[in-house]
């Protein structure tokens, strides 16, 4: 497993997140400096400095249940409130969204190209704010600091520990559907065509070499596809043409999108059930190092909620309330819920991380207006 995934799981999630979001505050017709309060909040708390600190250090992935948690803290950073049913929908709409453009990568450094667009993204969110638009850029020197010297064998890895930490989720999600990327059991239809990775050839060609590597002949053969010549590679500088379109705002046009269970994940949700009901020796360790990283951001403050307001991902309330009613508990991510006073009580380690964490000078004012309380979360791993 690559201890290098963690962060570029982190940022393109959060790319998806603020895409939806961004989205349904449109729909929704929240007042724009409301909205833009939401996003620069949310923002300002994901490029935290001291919690990127956290955030790069080499390391494990968490498990699905530790990141879930990371992301209800930040989609509650702000006046913002999700209900649990839409909390689900959200981050099933970002999860396969990025587990999509991991498979559609031509090579695996292209996921480094897909990071980057979705920093571009996030950029353009607080381009009129130059304090959080700092945090931004440097974010950005140290993608580029960590990934560009990295082999292609790196990347391979990097790519692997994605796809097998997205291969138990299969929720189908309409739009996909719509655009037949996606079958009707969640699981992706990828293309035998289009343009062949950068550095590659068009398959159909055998060339023979002597023992001298002299090419003394060549066979033609049908390659079962419509492949193009490999187009100009993107750039992987702060500014650039990205080329591919992997980790831009699918969204930017205005269309309903819907998630859906299916059979597959309902049994692939039953196996995680029956795995994560077995003791876990790491779950300790694990626990402290997501009270660590969630010790960098800050808490809600539920006593300033007279400006908030709540976001709904679903048509109408009702719908919402039959989501939340007819989604199976398995797939209802339980979160951690982190106390503090029990844990400074419990660990004077953690006492004295939690304790030296305060909200750096360049955080944006708004971002000490909190919403209301995180979801109801789990007592354990």
């Amino acid at each position: 497993m690559s201890s290098r995934t963690l962060p570029l799981l982190f940022i393109n999630l959060g790319g998806e997140m603020l895409y939806i979001l961004d989205q349904r505050l449109r729909a929704q017709n929240i007042p724009a400096d409301k909205a833009k309060k939401v996003m620069n909040d949310i923002i300002t708390t994901m490029f935290n400095k001291k919690f990127l600190e956290e955030l790069f250090k080499p390391q494990e992935l968490y498990s699905k249940k530790a990141l879930r948690t990371v992301f209800d803290r930040l989609a509650h950073a702000s006046i913002m409130r999700l209900n649990q049913a839409s909390m689900d929908k959200l981050y099933d709409l970002m999860t396969m969204a990025f587990k999509y453009q991991v498979l559609l990568c031509p090579r695996p450094k292209d996921i480094l190209l897909v990071s980057f667009n979705h920093m571009d993204a996030i950029k353009d969110f607080v381009k009129d704010t130059p304090s959080i638009l700092g945090q931004v850029d440097e974010t950005y020197q140290q993608l580029i600091e960590m990934y560009t010297p990295m082999c292609s064998g790196e990347f391979q890895l990097i790519r692997q520990t994605l796809l097998i930490f997205f291969q138990d989720m299969h929720i189908r999600v309409s739009i996909f559907l719509k655009d037949k990327v996606q079958n009707s059991n969640g699981r992706f239809v990828l293309p035998i065509s289009g343009p062949v990775p950068h550095g590659t050839q068009v398959p159909g060609l055998i060339r023979m070499f002597s023992c001298t590597g002299e090419e003394v002949n060549r066979l033609k053969f049908t390659n079962g596809g419509n492949y193009a010549a490999a187009t100009r590679e993107g750039s992987f500088e702060i500014f650039g043409d990205r080329v591919t379109k992997l980790g831009t705002n699918m969204y930017s046009v205005s269309r309903p999108v819907e998630t859906l269970m299916s059979g597959t994940s309902k049994n692939s949700a039953q196996k995680t059930k029956q795995v994560n009901a077995a003791p876990n020796p790491l779950a300790k360790e694990e626990l402290n190092l997501l009270a660590k990283l969630m010790g960098r951001l800050e808490e809600p403050n539920p006593g300033n909620t007279d400006s908030g307001f709540r976001v709904n991902l679903f048509a109408t309330d009702e719908e919402e309330e039959e989501a939340l009613i007819s989604r199976p508990d398995e797939l209802s991510y339980g979160v951690l819920k982190i106390q503090a006073t029990k844990d400074l009580q419990a660990n004077a380690e953690l006492a004295k991380i939690m304790g030296e964490f305060t909200v750096s000078g360049d955080q944006s004012p708004s971002a000490s207006s909190k919403g209301d309380d995180l979801l109801a979360m789990m007592d354990g791993l």
